[in-house]
C-alpha cells in the first residue's frame, strides 16, 4: 500500500476452506490458504506457496533433552508420556504450554502431530510471547512458537535429528511447518492492480514483511 497511493488491500480471515471457495466459485481472484490443496481442488485451481510457517519445540534450558521424535511429541500432548525420565530427561512431570483454540500455530501444530482435539493442555495461552515466556520460566514445559519468535530464554529442540532453521524449513527437512497459500483459478489471468498484489508478495521484495509476521520466506 505505500507504493501504490489509493490502494487498500484487506482480507476476511474465515478460514482455509472459505478462501479455497472463494476463488472456486469466482467471488475472489486471490484466496488464502494454510494448507496445501487436495488433489480435487487442483483440477480447476492453483496453489502458490508464498510463505512457510516453521513450528518450533520449544523446552526450557535447563531440560537436557535436545532432540525429539514427531512420535515422541505426539505422546507428549497427548497424555501418552507425562514424565521426562519416560524419554530420557530427568524424573519430573510434563507441564504442556499451547495456544488458545482460535491460534493459527495451534492449529498448525496439531495437523501436523495428529493432536487435534487430543491434546491435554497444562494452559492454554493467548499469544506467542505468553508461550515462550512461560516455558523459560519453568524446568518442566513444552511448547511450541513460530520460528521468528523464539528467544534465548527457551531451547528449540531438533526434530528427527533436524533443527529448525530457515534453512530446514524452506527445504522441507523440518517436519513441523506449514504452506500458506495464495489461491487462483486455473486458467484465468490475474491483471492490473492484482496481479501486482500477487507478483509483490511472492517476491523477494516481500520477504522482510513475511519475517516480521512470524514466518519464513520461501527459498527464491
Amino acid at each position: 500500500m505505500e507504493e501504490n497511493s489509493g490502494i487498500k488491500v484487506t482480507y476476511n480471515p474465515t478460514g482455509s476452506s472459505a478462501g479455497i471457495q472463494a476463488v472456486e466459485s469466482g467471488s475472489c481472484d486471490i484466496g488464502l490458504s494454510s494448507r496445501d490443496l487436495k488433489d480435487s481442488e487442483k483440477e480447476n485451481l492453483e496453489g502458490t506457496v508464498v510463505a512457510i510457517d516453521g513450528i518450533a519445540v520449544i523446552i526450557n534450558p535447563e531440560n537436557p533433552i535436545n532432540d525429539l521424535t514427531i512420535e515422541q511429541i505426539t505422546k507428549l500432548y497427548t497424555g501418552e508420556i507425562t514424565n521426562w525420565k519416560d524419554i530420557g530427561g530427568a524424573d519430573d512431570p510434563v507441564v504442556l504450554i499451547g495456544r488458545e483454540a482460535a491460534s493459527g500455530t495451534r492449529d498448525g501444530f496439531e495437523s501436523i502431530t495428529d493432536t487435534e482435539g487430543k491434546c491435554k493442555y497444562s494452559q492454554e495461552l493467548t499469544s506467542t510471547g505468553d508461550v515462550v515466556g512461560t516455558v523459560a520460566s519453568n524446568p518442566n514445559a513444552i511448547g511450541y512458537a513460530s520460528l521468528a519468535s523464539v528467544k534465548d530464554s527457551v531451547k528449540a529442540v531438533s526434530v528427527e535429528g533436524v533443527t529448525p532453521t530457515t534453512e530446514t524449513i524452506q527445504n522441507g527437512s523440518y517436519k513441523i511447518q506449514r504452506n500458506f497459500v495464495f489461491v487462483t483459478k486455473k486458467g484465468v489471468e490475474l491483471t492490473g492492480i492484482v496481479k501486482d498484489f500477487f507478483d509483490f508478495a511472492t517476491s523477494a521484495a516481500a520477504n522482510s514483511l513475511i519475517e516480521q509476521a512470524g514466518a519464513v520466506p520461501v527459498a527464491r
